[in-house]
């Protein structure tokens, strides 16, 4: 150990600490009778001691699990105990569907509180959408911002539109864009506009036909037909 961070010192390279539920010294399993918060942050400061002894205090601290709940108490416990840098995450957490679920729960839950300072989304998939999932959860809270926010209306009596799929084009149509921009897309041209008021730009569908909004705002009515190329142009003058 001291090989190693004596070349992490010479380098200036940080060395992260990863504690995960799943492979706890069995000693502290014997202790708290099974994985709990106490016994991943014991771990943690035992290891964060170690390297402490060798004057080496360029680390990050990680507590995985896949149970939320776990996460969210061991890394709320050890914030009381040390000031070290948090990268956070909810290990094994499954498919996208769930596991874009627990991510969010648990790393959205953890960076409103103010704890954590990097993120890792862990998910059975495509890293392409692990990646996806942490700016979303990010654009969600306001930390960061790159790329299009995009609003959308659930379905309802009003709809006249297969809102569904304009939703999921409009999205692919706009992902790979650059602009810090809000884009809606609403079933109802009654209450469309005026529910989405904050977004920059966005449409509304109606029977056959829809409207182009900005800010709330009607500019035109189009044929539904050409609504999402009529969307992408608007967005090319912002």
């Amino acid at each position: 150990m001291a090989e190693v961070v004596a070349a992490a010192k010479e380098r200036n390279v940080p060395i992260r600490i990863g504690v995960n539920a799943g492979s706890l010294e069995k000693r502290l399993l014997e202790k708290y009778n099974g994985v709990t918060p106490e016994a991943m942050v014991e771990s943690a400061l035992d290891q964060i001691k170690l390297f402490e002894e060798l004057s080496f205090r360029d680390i990050k601290i990680s507590l995985k699990a896949s149970s939320v709940p776990l996460m969210l108490a061991a890394y709320r416990l050890l914030a009381e105990k040390v000031n070290y840098p948090f990268h956070v995450g909810v290990t094994e957490a499954g498919t996208l569907s769930s596991g874009t679920v627990k991510s969010a729960l648990g790393i959205g839950i953890l960076l409103n509180e103010g704890i954590g300072d990097t993120i890792r989304v862990s998910l059975t998939g495509h890293p392409v959408y692990e990646v996806r999932v942490a700016y979303e959860i990010l654009k969600s809270l306001a930390l960061r911002q790159r790329g299009v926010e995009l609003i959308s209306c659930p379905t309802c009596g009003r709809t006249q539109i297969d809102l569904i799929k304009l939703a999921e084009e409009v999205e692919e149509r706009l992902k790979n864009l650059k602009k810090n921009i809000r884009v809606a897309v609403m079933g109802c041209v009654v209450n469309g506009p005026g529910e989405a008021r904050e977004a920059d730009v966005g449409i509304a569908g109606g029977s056959g036909e829809g409207l182009i909004f900005r800010k709330g705002v009607v500019i035109r009515k189009v044929p539904e037909a050409e609504l999402v190329d009529e969307l992408m142009k608007e967005i090319e003058t912002i």
